[in-house]
Order: C-alpha cells, then sequence, then structure tokens
C-alpha cells in the first residue's frame, strides 16, 4: 500500500487572500490570486522522493455560497498546478479531492452537511480506496483547525504549518485539546520532520 501526505491547499500550498470584503477574506476566487507560499514546491518534490503520495484536501464552500462556480475553481486548481511544475518539475500532484458544501450556502444543490466537509473525513476515505494508501505512515498537513480535527478523525499523524492561519489555529488546538504532532514554520519544515522521522523508523 502506498503512503500520502493529505494536503490542506489555502494557507499551506497557496498564499492566503485578503478578499474584497470581509466574508470573502481568505477566499481564493479568481485564478489571479493563486500564488504559491514560499518553498511549497520543493516540499512537495521532496515528499515524492520520499515515497509520498501528495492528495490535496481542501474544502470550497465558496461553490455553495454562490462565490465561484466549480468550473472556475478547477481553473483555480489548474494554475496552481502549472505554477507548481513551472517551480519545480516534480513538484506533481497525485490527486486533488474538494468539498463544495456549506450547510449556510445559497446554492440548494451545495447547501447541506455533508462527510466530505473537513473536518469530516469523507475525502480521505475516498483518496485512501482510489489510491490504495494506508493511514499507517500517512500525514495530514494543514493551517487551521479543522485540518487538525480531520488528521485526528482519520488517525493520521498531524503537522500543523504556521502559514496561512497556522498560528491562530495552533491556539485553537490548544483550548480545544485537538492532537498536533508536530508544528513546521511552512510545509518544506514540515517535510524535512517527515523525513527525519522516517529514517529513524527504518
Amino acid at each position: 500500500m502506498n503512503k500520502a501526505l493529505f494536503l490542506d491547499r489555502d494557507g499551506t500550498i497557496l498564499k492566503e487572500v485578503e478578499g474584497s470584503s470581509p466574508e470573502t477574506l481568505g477566499y481564493v476566487l479568481n485564478v489571479e490570486q493563486v500564488e504559491l507560499i514560499d518553498e511549497a514546491a520543493g516540499a512537495i518534490a521532496e515528499a515524492r522522493k520520499l515515497g509520498f503520495k501528495i492528495i490535496v484536501i481542501t474544502n470550497q464552500s465558496a461553490i455553495a455560497r454562490g462565490w465561484i462556480s466549480p468550473n472556475e475553481l478547477e481553473n483555480i486548481n489548474n494554475k496552481m498546478f502549472s505554477l507548481l511544475i513551472e517551480s519545480d518539475p516534480e513538484a506533481k500532484i497525485d490527486a486533488l479531492y474538494f468539498s463544495p458544501y456549506h450547510k449556510d450556502g445559497t446554492v440548494p444543490e451545495y447547501s447541506k452537511e455533508h462527510r466530505s466537509r473537513k473536518p469530516g473525513t469523507g475525502m480521505i476515505e475516498q483518496a485512501c480506496y482510489e489510491h490504495n494508501i494506508s493511514i499507517d505512515g500517512s500525514y495530514m498537513i494543514g493551517d487551521a483547525l479543522s485540518d487538525m480535527q480531520t488528521g485526528v478523525n482519520a488517525g493520521l499523524h498531524n503537522i500543523l504549518v504556521l502559514t496561512g492561519y497556522g498560528k491562530l489555529a495552533q491556539r485553537k488546538c490548544l483550548d480545544e485539546n485537538v492532537k498536533i504532532d508536530f508544528i513546521a514554520t511552512n510545509l518544506s519544515e514540515a517535510v524535512k520532520f517527515i523525513s527525519k522521522t522516517d529514517e529513524n523508523q527504518q
């Protein structure tokens, strides 16, 4: 079976955006806003060399809220894929899963609770099935409380990155007693920690 890094997208691979209004704060809504966090591409390439599948799992409630369409989201994701490969030809994403749902949405089709939405484990379960991934030896890496809750719920090792909203999430995880195995300044440091951990276990 394969081992994987389950990566959040915004705040982990892509820079968070300021938003055109308070309600859109943090939402990437067009391709012009797509910008990689420093060293993200190199970190992904290094993780692949370590034998990890790279799986992005991302909540995208902007679809439920009617701010972007699924096609626009696809364009944003494709822009991210292109920037990663331009930065490092080995920075390939094996799969990306997104949850478009939110109970307070305005688009009826997506305005509901759904097990795919983090901290639910639906996206991870789907990825494990489709890519023959073992939870043992796999990691959840993200900058939000919901990412760490997802990792706990799925039985993954948890790494919080301090890019994006990571510092705020660190306090929330402490308040809610959510397990974090390692706190990294960014994705690059997270992968370096994983590399050392893997070496020690061999």
